[in-house]
C-alpha cells in the first residue's frame, strides 16, 4: 500500500479522521480534505487540504491522481418534511451526493489508467433504512448507494471496485449534535434520545467507534478486496436484522 494515494473527505474528525489515520498506518499517502483547518492540523502524517466540499465548482481544484477515494463528508438536519428548509435539503444533497459523484468522476480516469482503484463511500444504515425527520440525509444516502453500484459495474473491467460502508450511529461530532436536535424534536432528554431513539433498533446497545469503521474501510482498500464490489457492508449492531 506504500505506493497508493488516497483522498478522504470530511477527514478532520470522526470517521474521516479515523480512516485517514488507519490508511496512513498502512503506508498510504493520505490527502485529508475538510473545511476545518484546525481539525486537519491535528492529524499526523497526512497531506491536509482545506476545501468546502459543497462548492461543486471548486472540486476540480482537488488532486485527481489518487488510487483510493473515500467519500465521507456529511451533515445532518432533523426536521419533519413539511418544516424541512428547502435550501438545507439542497445543501445536503449537494454535499453528500453531488460532491461524491464529481469526485468519483474526476478520479476514475487516473484509476482506469492505472488498472487499479478503490472507491469507498461512507453511507449509513440510513442508506438501507429510513427514519423520520431525516428526509435529506436518507435521500442522499439512498442515492449514494445507487451511485456506488453503478461505479462498481462500470469500473470492474478497469480494476476499480466501489462499495458502501453502512454504520449505525457512530461516536462522532455529527451524532453528538443530533442528540440535542432530536431531544428538541421528540421532547426528550438527550439521554432518552440515545436510549429510546438511537439505540432502540439495534441489538448491540452502544455507539460504534470510528476506528471500527476505519478497519472495514482499510479492508476494502487493501489487496484482499479485488472481488468485493457493488456491495454495502453494514456495521449496524443488528439494526437491519429485524
Amino acid at each position: 500500500m506504500e505506493t497508493r494515494r488516497a483522498l478522504i473527505t470530511g477527514a478532520a474528525s470522526g470517521i474521516g479522521a479515523a480512516c485517514a489515520r488507519r490508511l496512513a498506518a498502512d503506508g498510504v499517502h493520505v490527502i485529508a480534505v475538510d473545511h476545518d483547518p484546525d481539525g486537519l492540523d491535528a492529524l499526523d502524517g497526512v497531506e491536509p487540504v482545506v476545501a468546502d466540499l459543497a462548492d461543486l465548482d471548486r472540486l476540480a481544484d482537488l488532486p485527481t491522481d489518487v488510487d483510493i477515494l473515500v467519500n465521507n463528508a456529511g451533515v445532518q438536519q432533523v426536521a419533519p418534511v413539511e418544516q424541512f428548509p428547502p435550501e438545507r435539503f439542497s445543501y445536503i444533497l449537494r454535499l453528500m451526493l453531488e460532491s461524491p459523484f464529481r469526485l468519483i468522476r474526476q478520479t476514475l480516469p487516473h484509476m482506469y489508467g492505472a488498472g487499479w482503484g478503490r472507491v469507498v463511500n461512507i453511507s449509513s444504515v440510513h442508506g438501507l433504512r429510513a427514519s423520520p425527520f431525516k428526509a435529506a440525509y436518507v435521500a442522499a444516502k439512498h442515492g449514494l448507494e445507487g451511485l456506488s453500484k453503478v461505479v462498481a459495474l462500470e469500473g470492474a473491467a478497469h480494476g476499480v471496485t466501489s462499495n458502501c460502508v453502512n454504520p449505525a450511529y457512530v461516536r462522532t461530532p455529527l451524532v453528538t449534535a443530533q442528540l440535542a436536535d432530536q431531544a428538541a424534536t421528540h421532547g426528550l432528554s438527550e439521554a432518552e434520545v440515545l436510549e429510546k431513539v438511537m439505540l432502540e433498533p439495534v441489538a448491540v446497545k452502544r455507539l460504534i467507534e470510528p476506528a471500527e469503521v476505519a478497519e472495514l474501510v482499510a479492508l476494502l482498500c487493501g489487496p484482499a478486496s479485488a472481488s468485493i464490489t457493488g456491495s454495502s457492508f453494514v456495521l449496524d449492531g443488528g439494526w437491519t436484522a429485524h
